[in-house]
């Protein structure tokens, strides 16, 4: 298969471009023009064409893109070209940005300029910079040639990491052929968009939404100043169930509420599925919008400029899991609150169709069993057992069958929430979040049931703990059931089932007030790393190891159309329903050569929007 390396140049000003617009309104928009285009195929000279779409259709056509692969280094960009401006659809979609994040990990550079530097195999050109504001017919010919050298320029360093990231060089064998069909289903989810949004349900619910605010701010009934207050706000955000986030203050080491634009905590109840909590947020930082409004305003310039390109980020995290990519963030959409699943209802099939969104049960409490050699819970969730009521059970020294409903809902925030070396503190917080008061002393308690019910997995956490020290102090090793999991210095990190690794780079001991702790760089600086911690990593790297395998086998038979964590959308027509609700689930239970013995769940549901599929 030929491997077609191109890259697009595109007209931009100053209040048009990708700094300030999505790709998706970008390429879509009226003021859209592309001045040319690079392509080089294998390893031929390249070449750089310029002119009318429609010469550059012409161009294109050329070329035996159905049978070849299409290799760009921002391929959702580039890809989205091909398919929306000129209606090409190559067999398989490549992108050395996504290998970039899979082989060096989310936590460096990967824009071409950064990967040219690393490798050493030349620079990344400024032409671009000159070219704001100009037409194509605005560039004099010797400026449009020089624009086209740039052009090409960009193409041969593209091709040339692939080549590389691709080939071993960096230390592996090769880049995991599943993991580029991984990226060419991603791609196509965004370039080759199935679903539809329905524009009349999302103006409803624009206008509930700002309405609701506006209603919401009247009732607070309180001035600018009155807002800023911190226990005014921790008032107004507990009246609404939400446990106002505290922090350790650096200077007093007292406990102050953590309602600063730096905390996370804070800045995630943007995104509460209660927009009366997001109406809150966003009179406290000054901004007119709540996210809620912005996404669905989003949604709307969507639906009137065509299909929805499903934007998943691949190698979004760390652990390698998917990621909300072009201000809409797919990857959390709420699904309570006051207008429960609206955005996600908005999500629908073309007519004829429905969608099918098929979702791994538990997938990382099930992962975190089996590698930990916990037996006995292993045992529970391949039988079926309702593992929830088992440890509530547990917790209140009484049979499965007479647990509480509340009880039941304890045992499952512990199954969840415990398995990673959480706190009693920690747990107490996480429960009032979720709306159930306990004392310290049974937070305590109950943390202590847990692991004294699952001992094994405390165990695994001081066995990567361990690994810690292994992999510090240069040492290999392997740890998990049967030495799955590698711990590879050279590397600096574990060596997953995928061939990819979960990297710790620049891995430091530290001596603290606690004792010695490790930490490892990320672009926040260093960051605490522990036994625990590895734990959930390597859970959440398998689990999205698990749906990766799963994506691939279901692509066989239906397009993914969507995935958010743990789950696979897929669309069909309504008389093959039951047919591909049977292979869906059929595929969510496959579990991988690596995993032997691993139980698996899911749960596929059926419905004429997304936010309808039960």
């Amino acid at each position: 298969m030929d491997i077609i390396t191109l890259d697009f140049e595109t007209y931009y000003d100053k209040d048009y471009s990708l700094r300030k617009m999505t790709t998706e309104a970008y390429i879509r928009d009226p003021r859209f023009e592309v001045i040319g285009v690079s392509i080089q195929v294998n390893n031929e000279e390249p070449e750089w064409a310029s002119g009318s779409h429609k010469a550059i259709k012409k161009y294109l056509d050329r070329f035996d893109w159905a049978n070849s692969t299409a290799l760009a280094h921002n391929n959702m960009f580039d890809g989205a070209i091909l398919s929306w401006i000129f209606d090409i659809h190559p067999k398989v979609l490549a992108c050395t940005l996504c290998i970039a994040r899979a082989v060096h990990g989310v936590e460096v550079g990967a824009s071409l300029a950064a990967l040219a530097k690393r490798y050493e195999i030349g620079e990344k050109g400024t032409e671009v910079v000159d070219a704001m504001g100009k037409r194509r017919k605005d560039f004099a010919p010797d400026e449009l040639s020089a624009y086209g050298d740039y052009c090409i320029n960009d193409v041969e360093l593209c091709l040339q990491l692939f080549q590389i990231m691709a080939s071993g060089v960096i230390g592996q064998s090769s880049f995991p052929k599943h993991e580029l069909d991984l990226i060419d289903l991603t791609l196509r989810m965004f370039t080759e968009p199935t679903l539809d949004l329905d524009v009349t349900l999302l103006e409803e619910h624009l206008e509930n939404v700002k309405d609701n605010k506006e209603a919401l701010l009247a009732k607070v009934n309180c001035t600018k100043k009155e807002l800023m207050s911190g226990i005014k706000f921790a008032e107004l955000l507990t009246d609404l169930g939400v446990y106002p986030p505290i922090k350790t203050s650096p200077t007093t080491g007292k406990e102050v509420f953590a309602f600063a634009k730096t905390d996370k905590e804070f800045m995630a109840l943007q995104e509460h599925e209660d927009d009366r909590v997001q109406a809150l947020v966003a009179a406290r930082l000054g901004t007119k919008s709540t996210l809620e409004e912005t996404r669905t305003e989003r949604f709307i310039g969507i639906a009137k400029r065509g299909l929805l390109p499903v934007p998943v980020r691949y190698y979004a995290a760390h652990t390698g899991r998917w990621g909300g990519d072009d201000k809409i963030n797919l990857q959390n959409l709420p699904n309570r609150g006051q207008n429960g699943k609206v955005l996600k209802r908005s999500i629908i099939p073309p007519a004829g169709h429905v969608i099918i969104d098929g979702d791994s049960s538990q997938i990382e409490a099930r992962v975190l069993a089996w590698i930990a050699g916990e037996e006995g819970l292993v045992e529970a969730f391949a039988n079926g057992d309702d593992v929830y009521k088992t440890m509530a059970g547990k917790i209140y020294q009484k049979a499965h069958t007479k647990v509480t409903k509340l009880q039941r809902f304890v045992g499952k925030s512990t199954i969840l929430g415990s398995g990673y070396g959480m706190g009693a503190v920690r747990f107490q917080d996480q429960l009032r979040s979720l709306g159930t008061k306990i004392t310290l002393s049974e937070a305590r308690r109950i943390i202590r049931v847990y692991r004294s019910t699952y001992r094994f997995i405390p165990e695994f956490w001081d066995t990567c703990g361990v690994a810690l020290h292994y992999l510090h102090n240069g040492n290999a090793t392997a740890i998990g059931r049967d030495g799955l999991i590698e711990v590879v210095p050279k590397e600096e990190g574990l060596l997953l089932p995928s061939g990819l690794i979960l990297r710790y780079s620049g891995l430091a001991v530290e001596k603290t007030p606690e004792g010695q702790e490790f930490f490892y760089l990320t672009r926040r600086g260093n960051t605490k790393i522990y036994g625990g911690k590895v734990v959930e990593n390597l859970c959440q790297a398998l689990a999205r190891i698990i749906v990766g395998e799963q994506m691939i086998l279901i692509a066989k038979e239906y397009k993914p159309v969507l995935t958010v964590h743990d789950s696979i959308a897929v669309c069909t027509r309504e008389h093959d329903s039951h047919n591909a609700v049977e292979y869906v689930a059929e595929c969510l239970r496959h579990v991988p050569e690596w995993a032997k013995g691993l139980p698996l769940g899911c749960e596929v549901g059926v419905g004429e929007s997304y936010g309808a599929c039960e």
